[in-house]
């Protein structure tokens, strides 16, 4: 009969835990690793660009390294969870030191004497070991009964000369042991008295932990669909968005997002009034509102008063709950875009990835493109837009030489200097090239049908042979953000034909549009290169395609070759032609067969697949007529 083993459970347990363990705190010291010195600022995104740029660094380096990296709450419960695990790893490791088969049977241990003791200490170890664990002075004791047995072995090991040998030999005084299969599970489950204990826990653990975690598990999961947007979300952006939806309707929509739905309710009185002062603020440029929700009236004001920059008046509740909704904006965005992909709504495509720019730069539609330049306020804005070289746009700006690029009067020479490597360096200066062409064609012309591509080329000219595109200067945007620009491309009556987010940080991009190409004629499109981060950088320009009458195409000829691979028969054809021939043998005779065989010549055979051909082509017709029977029969 099987027996429950303690060893054996220990083992179990000792495998089972190490598969968490190691990769826990692997992962816990790593974290400390990069906490103190692992991690460099660019790795966390708090570069210095220019001046502007540092209190944005600074508040990224005391989020993401040092003690606020350890701070979390999913960091610390993991790490109480590994120390239980490592205390229990532990405590088994030393169970197993004095319980398990690691521990090899020793006389000498067992009798609690030196091993050049003599054999008179040896009698007297045994005398006093087996009169304390003797089962008569212990009654109803296991533990004594086990380690009176111990006790008698380890002398029989010790004084008999054939136990002593075997012990020596195999390290047991038996002899050679047999294999032994038992149940890795703790013997106390076996005692009565522990029954109804394990029976209870028996119950938490299937009818309650495992249902609740698989349910936790599953409810969460079930939450979200690509790029870790909630459904919930889509479905909003679906029933919100349309076809003449405005830039300035975007804020509203974009707060009742699922995801801040919890986070946004209003607490407290303080809170909605805090509320009500910064929308005081803010009214004059947001949209009249569609909808009244505490949850969409709070998102929209925090979302207003960061795109106004008017987030200085904020308590540290309604400023963690705005920087939230930041943090959230590019995955937010993206799902919005591709809700307009869907749709086939173009011109609300490109009103969303502005959306996503004047995020990026805390500006909002009225405002000058020049404000997302280091320093500068409304007040530089009215210099430049008065002075003589009016540039109303940031590409205008950077195209003045130094010396007349107003705005700067009362800046420092650091300022100054922030300015000029913002502009030259840091903001890409791209130009758009386009081709359209297809793939392995003789000639350039694009006929009905082909699978043509137009490719984009995007080259930043603002960086050197080799050099690659860093974060996007946004020193009012809480967190680092890669730059990657949108290629839309779409018909002049605004149906989308492709729109994709170009994520290469190379000084020259090539990105390729394929779609099959639709009838005869001229054809314009519309080709949109925006960026996902800057104002003012977008490209618009046109793509013009002639389309051919493919009946202008030489005829194709089949090779000969490939046309008697035609005539040849498939597998099962040669399947179905032998048991033609088997059936042919059967009426005739064997040496008829065997003449026949010798003389047939290729026509014949060629025939016969024909006919089997046709065979075949019949039993489909007659299944086909077969289920017009049962249609007209289900009809009538």
């Amino acid at each position: 009969m099987l027996q429950y083993d303690n060893s054996a459970f220990y083992f179990f347990c000792l495998s089972t835990i190490s598969f968490y363990l190691i990769p826990s705190w692997y992962s816990i010291l790593n974290r400390v690793y990069n906490a103190f010195g692992g991690l460099t600022d660019k790795d966390v995104g708090a570069v210095t660009r220019t001046s502007a740029e540092k209190k944005k660094a600074e508040t990224l380096k005391k989020e993401q390294k040092g003690l606020a990296m350890l701070s979390s709450t999913g960091f610390l419960v993991n790490l109480l969870v590994t120390v239980i695990f490592t205390i229990l790893f532990v405590f088994l490791v030393v169970s197993v030191a004095n319980e398990g088969e690691l521990n090899s049977f020793d006389p000498f241990s067992i009798l609690e004497v030196d091993s050049n003791a003599d054999m008179k200490t040896v009698k007297k170890a045994y005398r006093d070991k087996s009169l304390k664990y003797h089962p008569d002075k212990n009654p109803n004791n296991p533990a004594a009964e086990a380690k009176f047995m111990m006790v008698a072995k380890a002398y029989e090991a010790l004084t008999d000369e054939t136990a002593r040998e075997n012990w020596e030999k195999y390290g047991n005084p038996d002899g050679k042991q047999s294999l032994e299969v038992s149940i890795g599970l703790p013997s106390w489950l076996l005692d009565a008295e522990n029954r109804n204990v394990v029976l209870v826990i028996y119950l938490i653990v299937m009818v309650g932990l495992i249902p609740y975690a698989v349910y936790s598990y599953y409810s969460k999961s079930s939450k979200y669909g690509e790029k870790d947007v909630m459904y919930d979300t889509y479905s909003w952006y679906h029933h919100t968005l349309g076809e003449n939806t405005l830039i300035k309707s975007l804020p509203e929509f974009f707060a009742g997002s699922a995801e801040f739905r919890q986070r946004n309710i209003p607490k407290s009185q303080a809170e909605k009034e805090q509320i009500g002062q910064i929308m005081s603020l803010v009214r004059a440029s947001m949209q009249k509102p569609k909808y009244n929700h505490p949850v969409l009236v709070k998102g929209n004001v925090l979302l207003h008063a960061h795109l106004l920059r008017q987030t200085d008046g904020l308590s540290n509740e309604t400023m963690a709950a705005l920087k939230y909704m930041l943090k959230n904006s590019a995955a937010l965005v993206d799902a919005m875009i591709s809700v307009c992909q869907y749709q086939d709504n173009m011109a609300t495509a490109s009103n969303c990835i502005e959306f996503g720019q004047y995020i990026t730069q805390a500006c909002w539609v009225r405002d000058s493109q020049l404000l997302q330049l280091p320093h500068f306020t409304a007040e530089e804005v009215k210099h430049v837009e008065k002075a003589k070289n009016k540039s109303n746009s940031i590409t205008a700006y950077r195209s003045l030489p130094d010396d007349q690029k107003k705005g700067m009067a009362t800046f420092t020479d650091e300022q100054k200097g922030d300015v000029l490597k913002c502009l030259n360096e840091v903001i890409p200066n791209v130009t758009v090239e386009t081709k359209v062409f297809v793939d392995d064609d003789e000639d350039d012309k694009v006929y009905e049908g082909d699978l043509c591509t137009v490719r984009v080329i995007i080259t930043r000219n603002n960086l050197n042979e080799g050099e690659k595109a860093g974060l996007v200067h946004a020193p009012r945007f809480p967190y680092p953000k890669l730059e990657a620009w949108w290629v839309m491309l779409g018909t002049r009556e605004g149906k989308i034909v492709s729109i994709e987010k170009v994520t290469s940080p190379n000084k020259v991009v090539e990105h390729n549009i394929k779609f099959l190409a639709p009838r005869q004629g001229t054809y314009e499109f519309d080709l949109m290169v925006k960026s996902n981060a800057y104002i003012g950088l977008d490209v618009k320009m046109p793509v013009t395609m002639e389309i051919h009458d493919n009946s202008a195409l030489p005829e194709y000829k089949i090779h000969p070759d490939d046309a008697q691979l035609d005539d040849e028969p498939t597998l099962f054809e040669e399947m179905l032609n032998a048991n033609i021939e088997q059936d042919d043998s059967d009426s005739d005779s064997d040496d008829d067969d065997d003449d026949d065989d010798d003389d047939e010549p290729a026509s014949k055979k060629k025939s016969q697949i024909t006919n089997a051909r046709k065979a075949a082509a019949k039993d489909d017709d007659d299944d086909d007529d077969d289920d017009e029977v049962e249609e007209v029969y289900e009809q009538k």
